[in-house]
């Protein structure tokens, strides 16, 4: 029995292998490795450089056209710019002992109470101070912490959703928590809603807004004058609650230290 070779491509008609483009780039700024994002987006006509408060990092985005040699000139050129607004990201608080956090936008300071039984409770003290107390050892707290916090956002979120949900006429399905920087919330053609647990560090207004949003999308998936007039129907006060979070919203991204 004769075996055939499998067919190969010629050695002159072979293609090289493509290469992988760089997704990154590590830029020394005042004396430290900042490592700066590269995307390259095919309607941009220039070089755009960010830094984002949110999730703390640098990005660049290239024109189709643009090179690595011309995306590292653009850098170095700029290192001073990108100093100056990475050194006035709010600072991060770690949920630790001392530290003070918002719970529905108000302070609240972190207390451990090790000799305690159970988990997390808000209280007050004698002087009028608002309290996140802890039990446990010392090496749980930032965890619980955000349990806590987690919790607190899916009951009020919950219940934000279905009140706006009943005032509009549509169901929803499940209700998802994650720590999103790019969106506060999001609604699938299934009606499944998604949030980010970190709104229940604004104040309460905040919140209730970004569940009309999202409920008003089970009527319309879009953000056309329809969909504003849902909104406007189920909270009228949107436009205070945009305008907080367009001014505070990325402050909300400090608290936790990555949590």
């Amino acid at each position: 029995m004769l075996f055939r070779r499998p067919p190969t491509l010629p050695l002159e008609k072979r293609q090289p292998p493509a290469r992988r483009e760089a997704t990154s780039l590590a830029l020394r700024v005042d004396g430290s490795e900042v490592i700066v994002a590269l995307r390259r987006d095919a309607r941009a006509r220039r070089y755009t450089l960010r830094v984002r408060a949110a999730t703390r990092d640098v990005v660049l985005t290239l024109p189709a056209r643009g090179s690595l040699k011309e995306a590292t000139a653009f850098l170095e050129r700029h290192t001073g710019w990108i100093a100056v607004r990475l050194a006035q990201l709010p600072v991060v608080v770690a949920f630790e002992a001392g530290a003070t956090v918002p719970l529905r936008g108000t302070p609240h300071r972190i207390v451990h109470r090790p000799g305690m039984r159970g988990t997390v409770w808000t209280e007050t003290d004698a002087q009028g101070e608002a309290l996140i107390c802890v039990a446990g050892e010392a090496a749980h707290l930032a965890r619980r912490v955000a349990d806590f916090l987690k919790r607190e956002a899916r009951r009020d979120l919950t219940e934000a959703s279905r009140r706006h949900a009943a005032a509009l006429g549509v169901t929803i399905s499940r209700i998802t928590l994650r720590d999103t920087a790019s969106r506060w919330g999001s609604c699938s053609s299934t009606g499944a809603l998604s949030y980010s647990w970190r709104l229940i560090l604004a104040p309460p207004e905040v919140l209730d807004y970004l569940a009309a949003h999202e409920v008003a999308h089970r009527r319309e998936m879009n953000h056309g004058p329809r969909f504003w007039a849902t909104v406007d129907r189920l909270f009228p006060g949107r436009r205070e609650a945009e305008a907080w979070l367009k001014r505070r919203g990325a402050e909300l991204h400090r608290f936790g230290g990555g949590e």
